[in-house]
Formats: C-alpha cells, sequence, structure tokens
C-alpha cells in the first residue's frame, strides 16, 4: 500500500504545482521522522521558497491549500509543520494493508519482464571456501533473492576459473603425486578438502624442488595452458577433473548457507567457442592497444584508469580479464542486466573491464557491480594457497553449535508450552546459527570491513538474526494457540476484519510499517542493498514487540472483533517478517 499512497501523493503533488504554475521535476517527498503522525513528507516548499517570492512555510500552506483531501483513497489529511506538507494515511490505506498482508506472497513486486544474470562467489576452485571470502555467497544471494522478489527473472551464475595458472598447476599436481606424496589427512571428508593437498604440494615443490625439476615441471603446466588456449579437448578434460570435483565440495558447503547457483559458467567455454580469439583481435585493433613489455595491452590513462589491461600474453595465452570481457559479452546478449559481486580488491578490474566494453562499442548501463569488504575473524587473514585460516565450514559449524548452547539454556525460560524434542533443538540450532552468520554479515553495507564476533550475532536480546526471528515464532505461537495452523496457509485467518478496531498507537505504528515492506524492496532492489531489508526487519522487530507488549491478542477479555484484528495483524506480521528474512536467506524458525 506504501508504494500505492506515495503514487497518489506524486499525482496530488504534481497537479497542485501545476495548477500554481510551479516546476514539478522536484517533489521532495521523503518518509518523516518517527515523532511526526503522517506517512509521508515534503520538502519541496524549501525549494520553490525563491521563485514564489514567499517564505516556505507559506508556499507549503498554498499548496496544500491546491489539494483535495477527499479525492485521495489513502491520504485522510494534508497538514503542514512550518514548510513540510505531511501527508496523514486514511482508514482505507490501514484496511487494504491488512487485507494484502494476509496473504503469504505480500511483498512481492509484479513482475517486471526483465532478466537479470547475478554473478556471485566465483572463488578459484582450489579448495574450501573461507570465511575471508563469504561476504561473497551472501551479499551475491541475498542481492538475487532481493531482484527475485522486487518482480526481475533471476539467474544465478558461478563464474569458473578453470583456464588460469592455478588450475594449470593444480592440475598438473593431481596428475604428478601419489596420496603417499601428500601431507596430513583432509580435514573433512569432502573432495575439496581432499584434493587441495595436491595443490598445496603443487606450489611448495615448484618453491623448494631443484631448478631443474621445476623447469620440467613449469614446462608441463605450459603445455595444458597452451591446450586449453587452442581449445583442445584433451587440455579441457584433464582440468575438469580436477575442477568439477573440487566445485562439487565447494557448492556442498555453499548449499549450508544457503547459496545455490542457476548456472556454472566456465572460462574455458568462451576459449573453446572462439569468443576469446574474436575478442583479442577486436582489442588488436582498438586505439589504446600497444605491444609492450612483451604482452599486449590497452593503455587506458586517458579514460581515469592509471593501469594498462593485459590482455594477450607473448605465448599468445590469453589472461582472465580478456575471457572475462567475452563473459561479460555474452551476458549483455542474454540477459536485460547484469549484476556482478566482487571484492574490494577487483575494484580496479571492474573498471578496466568496463572500460573496455564500452571501447568495445557496448552499453554498459545494463551493468552494475556491487563491490565489498572483507569478512575477519579476530584471529586475522586467511590463505588458501598456504593452508591456513577458517574454512566457512567450520565457521558454521561453531555457529551451529553456540546457537546450540544458547537455545538449550533458554529452555526453563521459554513462554510457549510446546515441548521441543532432541530434533526441534537440532533443527533450530541450524535455523538460528546460521542465520546470525548470514544476517550479520549481510546487514552491513558492503564496503564496510567486518569483524565477525559472536557476542553480537547471536544476541537474542540485541537487533540480531535471533532478535528478529523470535518475532516470526512469537507470531506462529500466537496463531497456534488460536487455533490456526501456520503450516497449511493460514487459511483460518479472518482476511475481512475491520481495521478500525486497531485503535491504538502501537496497532497502528504495527499496521504502518508492514505496509512499508514492499516500498523497502522496491528501493533496495533499484540500489542493490539488501542491507536495508535488514535495517527494515529491526524496525519491524521492534514495532512488533511495542505492539506484543501494549496489545493481548488472546486474553478473555479481549473483545471478539478486536480479537480477529489483531490475529489478522499477526498474521500479516508473519508475513512480512518471514519474506524480509527470505530476501537476506534466513530462516524463519516456527519456534524458539
Amino acid at each position: 500500500m506504501f508504494l500505492s499512497l506515495r503514487a497518489e501523493v506524486e499525482d496530488a503533488l504534481e497537479g497542485a504545482l501545476s495548477t500554481l504554475a510551479f516546476p514539478t521535476d522536484d517533489l521532495g517527498i521523503e518518509e518523516p521522522p518517527e515523532d511526526v503522525e503522517s506517512v509521508l513528507a515534503s520538502s519541496v516548499a524549501f525549494r520553490l521558497a525563491s521563485e514564489a517570492g514567499a517564505p516556505p512555510p507559506q508556499v507549503a500552506g498554498q499548496i496544500a491549500d491546491e489539494i483535495d483531501a477527499d479525492q485521495l483513497s489513502y491520504v485522510s489529511e494534508i497538514r503542514t509543520q512550518g514548510p513540510y506538507l505531511n501527508f496523514l494515511p486514511s482508514e482505507a490505506y490501514l484496511a487494504d494493508t491488512l487485507a494484502e498482508a494476509t496473504d503469504e506472497t505480500y511483498g512481492h513486486l509484479a513482475d517486471r519482464e526483465e532478466s537479470v544474470a547475478v554473478e556471485h562467489t566465483s572463488a578459484n576452485p582450489t579448495g574450501p571456501v573461507h570465511v575471508g571470502r563469504a561476504r561473497n555467497p551472501i551479499i551475491g544471494d541475498a542481492v538475487a533473492n532481493l531482484l527475485d522478489f522486487a518482480g526481475y527473472d533471476v539467474d544465478r551464475h558461478y563464474y569458473v576459473n578453470d583456464a588460469g595458472r592455478q588450475m594449470a598447476v593444480f592440475t598438473w599436481a593431481y596428475e604428478t603425486f601419489d596420496e603417499d606424496d601428500l601431507e596430513g589427512e583432509p580435514e573433512r571428508d569432502r573432495k575439496e578438502y581432499d584434493l587441495v593437498r595436491y595443490y598445496r604440494k603443487g606450489n611448495a615443490y615448484l618453491e623448494n624442488a631443484p631448478e631443474s625439476d621445476v623447469e620440467a615441471a613449469e614446462a608441463e603446466i605450459e603445455s595444458i595452458m597452451q591446450g586449453l588456449e587452442a581449445g583442445e579437448d584433451e587440455a579441457y578434460e584433464r582440468v575438469s577433473e580436477v575442477v568439477d570435483q573440487v566445485l562439487g565440495g565447494m557448492t556442498e558447503c555453499l548449499a549450508r548457507l544457503p547459496a545455490e547457483f542457476d548456472e556454472f559458467v566456465k572460462e574455458t567455454r568462451f576459449m573453446r567457442s572462439g569468443a576469446t580469439d574474436d575478442l583479442v583481435d577486436r582489442l588488436k585493433e582498438l586505439d589504446e592497444s600497444v605491444y609492450e613489455e612483451d604482452a599486449w595491452q590497452l593503455e587506458l590513462a586517458d579514460h581515469g584508469i592509471d593501469k594498462n589491461l593485459v590482455f594477450l600474453r607473448s605465448d599468445g595465452t590469453s589472461l582472465y580479464a580478456t575471457r572475462d570481457l567475452a563473459h561479460h559479452e555474452w551476458k549483455f546478449d542474454n540477459y536485460d542486466r547484469a549484476v556482478t559481486v566482487l571484492g574490494e580488491d577487483h575494484k580496479l578490474q571492474a573498471k578496466q573491464v568496463r572500460t573496455t566494453l564500452e571501447l568495445l562499442g557496448n552499453e554498459t548501463d545494463q551493468l552494475r557491480q556491487v563491490l565489498y569488504s572483507y569478512v575477519n575473524l579476530p584471529e586475522g587473514k586467511m590463505s588458501t594457497r598456504r593452508g591456513t585460516g577458517v574454512d566457512l565450514d567450520d565457521l558454521l559449524d561453531e555457529a551451529i553449535d553456540r546457537a546450540r548452547e544458547e537455545v538449550e539454556d533458554r529452555l526453563d525460560d521459554r513462554i510457549r508450552d510446546d515441548e521441543l524434542d532432541d530434533e526441534d533443538i537440532e533443527r533450530i540450532a541450524h535455523q538460528v546459527g546460521i542465520g546470525a552468520v548470514r544476517y550479520d554479515i549481510v546487514s552491513k553495507q558492503p564496503t564496510k570491513a567486518i569483524t565477525f564476533e559472536w557476542e553480537q550475532a547471536l544476541d537474542f536480546e540485541a537487533q540480531s538474526a535471533p532478535y528478529v526471528q523470535y518475532v516470526h515464532a512469537r507470531c506462529c505461537g500466537i496463531l497456534e494457540e488460536a487455533g490456526i495452523d501456520t503450516e497449511a496457509g493460514m487459511d483460518d485467518v479472518e482476511t475481512a476484519v475491520d481495521a478500525d478496531r486497531l485503535e491504538t498507537e502501537a496497532e497502528r505504528d504495527l499496521l504502518e510499517t508492514i505496509a512499508r515492506f514492499p516500498a523497502v524492496v522496491d528501493e533496495a532492489a533499484d540500489d542493490l542493498e539488501p542491507h536495508r531489508i535488514a535495517t527494515y526487519t529491526r524496525e519491524f522487530a521492534d514495532r512488533f514487540n511495542g505492539f506484543y507488549r501494549e496489545c493481548p491478542v488472546l486474553a478473555d477479555d479481549v473483545d471478539p472483533e478486536v480479537r480477529e484484528a489483531r490475529l489478522a495483524l499477526v498474521a500479516a506480521s508473519k508475513h512480512a517478517v518471514a519474506n524480509a528474512l527470505s530476501i537476506l536467506g534466513v530462516a524463519a524458525p516456527r519456534s524458539m
């Protein structure tokens, strides 16, 4: 309803300004502070004061006089407060919000008939996923969820680096060494933990072996890279044997978050199709193209980029950036929009790629890049190549263990009288533990560095995932106590209730917060900022808890019509918070 109200306010303001012969290019619409009764406000009188030759409060009064609130569906009154115009919601606004939000799909926006490829994670398949990179799949999955919720047709892509030197080294090592040559046992019974030992062994060998042995190894590694460059099936199959096994294990880890993918797009796809060769030919024809220091490169200084983009080595092999350019052109051909989630260490490369795509004649307006800083633990930085650091699996296991302890400690203080068995506790521990990790990471602005702290992430009382999840569990508890099956579509909720019976400030604040949810989705999707959804869930949880404290739902002395209205409000709350959490990829527990 908030989107409908905003559209109504925009139309009313444009009409009033046109009547007064004022420009309508900037309506100054904003959300007012919490202590202001209105749902929307406009500061347009500030902008128009000089043109009108009158102080802003007087201009605001003129504009308000030109708007007939009786002709509006969702605005009951326009009040001026100094230079501001405040738009108060009507009863129809609240009633329609309550009716809409009792549907389980509440918050989903209409189909935009626009396709989007969201590429995220794309970690090199050299071993287990590490904590330092965990922000990419969490943010990427949330961005994809958000766009899907906002009405886009979303494909989730993992771009697989299966053509670089790292994979050639890995393949050589896998084929060269035996199990007996490897150090230690796999840390987990999964392929990437087993095979990463070959990668580590290969790198150690290349650093420490006698020079003649290293030269022989390098020759074999070079032959693999040349074979891939030439599109040879044998080289592709050799590398794929390693890549596919490691990637399979990595995706098992990522599925725990969960972060799943519609397509794994391999670099070699663009080498084998000839797209990379075609791209190289076109790059050589650009005015910015030069052959220097035994490599073909683009001089981009005139485009504000100091570092050249190297796109072809002297031995005729392409680079990651070259193949990524072909990859981007493929996305442009197949999707209306392309979104890439990248670590901050790829910022320069992202600028180089965008500029080069433009030099090649591509329209890049449909390309959006989400850059993020890395996640650190108090222990310090992590490295795949050296075999040190903390794996994402370790973090998730720790999260589940800590959540289990927290849930068990709280069993005696639970208000609900449902019995939790060991299976229930384990389910809740997974939902809360993994939810805490995801929420803590996605709730921060991507460009801000994060040091993950357990005490904050798993604090049931602070504004964390458990704090918000508990609101959903509380909603389910109220509805189930009323005899409503929350797992069967909630058809028993009376939707034709009288919203007028929701008279208290706490009820109306909660309903107005629910009404804003679709607009928050719309704005967050436009800006690719899922952390706004997390901010909304915290505000929502505060509103719901205020309602819960002040407005009994099932008490014996509650009027039956008020009871039905409050039950509908609880059902609406359940849907709003569950759907917001689903965008963030956080489970909404039925019981905690």
